[in-house]
Parts: C-alpha cells; structure tokens; sequence
C-alpha cells in the first residue's frame, strides 16, 4: 500500500472502507461464536459448575454479555485510530 499522505482522498476512502468491512467481519465472527457456538455445547458445559451454578449459565448470561460489551468499545476505539490514520477525522480535508 502507497503512503497514506500521498493518497487522493478517493482513494483513502476506499482503503478506510476495506479496513472498515475487514473489522466489522472479524468482530461479526467473534460476535456470531460466542452467541451461537456455546449454546451448541450446553449439556457438556453444564456438567461443569462455577459457584453452584452449571458454566452454560455463565456463557449466557454473563460471559457472551461481556464479550458483547468489550466488542463495542474495541470496535469505536479502532475506528477512532482508523478515521485518524485516513485523515478522514476533519471533513475539510
């Protein structure tokens, strides 16, 4: 890839928007294995209990909920570093 100072702002739009998707698909998958990969595996998971109460819970309700949250924040922080590499934070440029 061409130095970003030297792009056309067309073209650093387009390259924003590739990493932009290629993000969004990483996050997606990460997103789409924690909410539907556990619930596949419930009865094994259940056999393992974490302060009374079996680890399928657990996944459900706490650890895909934290996942979910930690996966909003990563992906405004990155889009934040993202707008800054393409100059694309100030719309006048």
């Amino acid at each position: 890839m061409s130095d970003i100072a030297n792009m056309s702002r067309q073209e650093r739009i387009n390259a924003y928007w590739k990493e932009n998707n290629r993000l969004i698909a990483i996050l997606l998958t990460i997103w789409f294995s924690v909410a539907y990969i556990p619930p596949l595996f419930v009865n094994q998971l259940n056999q393992i209990t974490i302060a009374g109460f079996p680890l399928g819970y657990y996944f459900g309700s706490q650890i895909s909920l934290i996942v979910f949250v930690v996966l909003i924040f990563y992906y405004a922080y990155a889009m934040n570093k993202l707008d800054a590499k393409y100059h694309l934070k100030d719309r006048d440029k």
